[in-house]
This record gives C-alpha cells, structure tokens and sequence, in this order.
C-alpha cells in the first residue's frame, strides 16, 4: 500500500511537474508541425558515436501500454500507474511478469522475494528514500536525463534525486575487493553503434522490482543500449547472479525521448526522522 501510494502521487502531479522551466526547445530535425521529428535517425558526437544525451521516459506501448518482445523477453514499457491490474505497472512491480514460467529463481531467491512480498514491500528502497535497483529505475515513470561525453555518461534520475555514471575512459570493473554500492561500478564500451555497460560489484541487498526480485553482490548486469532513432532508446538488460537465479535472464527497456521540457529537483522526504528527534522534540 505505501507504495500505492507513492505511485498515487507521482500520477497526480506528473502533468504538473514539467511547468517549472519556461519552454525551451530541443535541438534536432523537426517535422513541418514544428515538432521533434521523433523517427529521425539518432544524433552523433564530435567521434561518430551514437549520442544519448537527452531527456528520456519509459516507452508506452499503443494505449500506454504493451511493447515489443526480445527474443521471447518481455519488452518493459511504463504508463503511469492507476491500478495494479494495469499491465506495465505488473511488469513494473514484477520484472518477470512477462515470462510464462516466471524468472528462474533458486529456492533460496523464492523464500526471499516471497517473504518481501508478504511484508506489503515495506522495505523496497523508494519506500524508505534509499537508492533504487538500476532496474527499477530503467522502469520507474519519472524522468532520466542522461549526459554524455567522451569519457563518461551520468545518468540524472529524477527518482530520489539519483546519479549513476558509467565509465567508458577504457577502464575495467574493479577486481580488487571494492566496496559494495547500490548502483555498483560500472564501465561501457562500444561494440559498433551499441554501448555495452557492465555493472558489478553490488550490495547485497539490491531490489530488481517493486515486489523484491533480488540481487546479490554475486550479481552482475550487462546493459546494451541503441539508440534506434532520434526519439527511441533500447536498452537490453541481462542479469546473471548464481546465488539468486538458475540461469541469466535478459529483458528490454523501451525509453522514448522527452523534447522541449526539463528535469526538475526532487528531493525524497526523510521517514524516519523519529531517530534524530525524538517524540518529545528533543534530540
């Protein structure tokens, strides 16, 4: 239910939360309307690279719903959540949702995710203002504006306020004992016109989705993202984790492009300030 009602929120005020900048336009191709020609071929940098830079949402199938398979994996669109029978918000609370048999969980994952479940979720990280699972965040309907240059792309969420950069300067994953992140370490590089982004190096505590699919500091997630027009980005996603699951698993994220609008500040309310002053207003 709490996480009902975050999704309750973020549906109320999505119309109004892009009122805050006076309009601007995005460069690129434009159609006779005026508009950003959405199905022009996507833009490059300074080196020939495909250019991810931009304002992104989650892609809507035709309604808002529905989307694309990937070799027999469910593509993950996202419309704004009214109810938990609407499709992409199953898929959003569960990232398997699309696959007949379910993820292939190990006994050990299934006795977790199901313990999560039965708790109402009440410990997912966007419940508690705690960094999302990457996954999560691909999915979630707010915003993401990604920056890129030659040595780097950071990614800005409007979820929580997050930040996630992916290293494309020619380094490798860490491999000497790092500490665990929410986010893990992760470094890109390019296989022709797909940026391949390998993530290792995890908490052991990490959310794929709203009803707890888990991810281990055994895990590791390999990303590949296209660029397929001017207004679409897809972006494969294959998680491996031993302890979690009996054999890797890949899903597609659809993210259509944002124009003439911007990123606003949020900032997650603090829930358990109880700890820092107490009931009686002392400290």
């Amino acid at each position: 239910m709490r996480i009902l009602k975050i999704f309750a929120v973020l549906a109320s005020s999505t119309l109004a939360v892009f009122a805050q900048w006076p309009e601007h336009p995005t460069p690129g191709p434009r159609t006779k309307e005026g508009k950003i020609d959405l199905a022009a071929p996507p833009p490059r940098t300074a080196d020939g690279k495909p250019d991810f830079s931009g304002l992104w949402e989650p892609a809507r199938g035709p309604g808002g719903r529905g989307g694309v398979a990937f070799n027999g994996t469910p593509s993950l669109p996202f419309a704004i959540p009214t109810s938990p029978d609407d499709p992409p918000v199953a898929q959003f609370f569960n990232i398997g949702a699309g696959f007949k048999e379910g993820l292939p969980f190990t006994p050990w994952a299934t006795q977790l995710r199901a313990q999560r479940k039965g708790d109402s979720n009440k410990d997912n990280p966007d419940a508690l203002c705690l960094p999302l699972g990457l996954t999560q965040l691909h999915m979630h309907p707010q915003p993401r504006k990604i920056v890129q240059t030659q040595r780097e792309i950071v990614v800005l969420y409007e979820a929580n306020g997050n930040v996630r950069q992916i290293l494309t300067d020619g380094r490798r994953l860490p491999a000497n004992d790092p500490t665990p992140w929410w986010y893990g370490y992760s470094v890109g590089h390019w296989d022709g016109d797909t940026l391949v982004v390998e993530t290792a190096g995890f908490r052991d505590d990490v959310w794929l989705d709203v009803e707890g699919s888990p991810l281990t500091n055994s895990g590791k997630m390999t990303e590949r993202w296209r660029r397929v027009k001017f207004g679409l980005m897809q972006i494969d996603i294959t998680i491996e984790d031993p302890r979690a699951y009996t054999k890797p698993f890949t899903v597609r994220v659809n993210h259509q492009l944002m124009p003439d609008t911007e990123i606003m500040e949020f900032v997650c309310e603090e829930r358990d300030a109880v700890h820092y002053i107490g009931k009686d207003g002392k400290r």
